[in-house]
């Protein structure tokens, strides 16, 4: 079976433990789930990686949560994911942005895949966080928003289920 994306559309909290591994409080994951499109995608029929998506204006969509399965992390697939998800949302969104906190290796990472710096949102972490966050060693406070024009964005195919 080959590399498959699929639009999660019913029971998505089924998938809420590999969720937290990129969003680890529960509660801000349900402030965007239910309002977003989440996808998995898979290989030979097992779960590798998801992704949800918002849509926050008329021309804008954010990647709210981007996640790989722990023994199949920096082998691709969430980058896949990422190209496959500004294909696909190219032709109703003019850009694609995601927040993160300030971890060098996943700022290098959203940049290798087309993002570029935006704006910050000053103290989202210690905000809205119950406990803080601490990521390769970087103590996170504010929340780095970077984008990406979808239109110029390379598209990324796979074959696409709903289920």
């Amino acid at each position: 079976m080959p590399v498959e994306i699929h639009r999660i559309q019913r029971d998505k909290r089924k998938h809420l433990d590999l969720l937290l591994l990129a969003d680890e409080q529960e509660e801000m994951i349900e402030r965007y789930l239910d309002r977003g499109a989440l996808f998995l995608l898979t290989e030979r029929g097992s779960r590798r990686a998801a992704a949800v998506v918002t849509q926050e204006s008329g021309t804008v969509c954010e990647l709210k949560n981007l996640s790989v399965e722990p023994k199949f992390q920096r082998r691709g697939y969430g980058r896949a994911l990422v190209g496959w998800l500004a294909g696909h949302y190219r032709d109703r969104f003019e850009t694609m942005q995601v927040g993160t906190g300030e971890a060098p290796s996943t700022l290098a990472f959203y940049q290798s895949c087309g993002f570029s710096p935006s704006h910050r949102i000053p103290g989202f972490f210690t905000i809205h966080y119950d406990h803080p966050i601490v990521e390769d060693g970087v103590l996170l406070a504010d929340m780095v928003v970077l984008s990406m024009p979808l239109k110029a964005a390379p598209i990324v195919t796979f074959r696409e289920e709903f289920l």
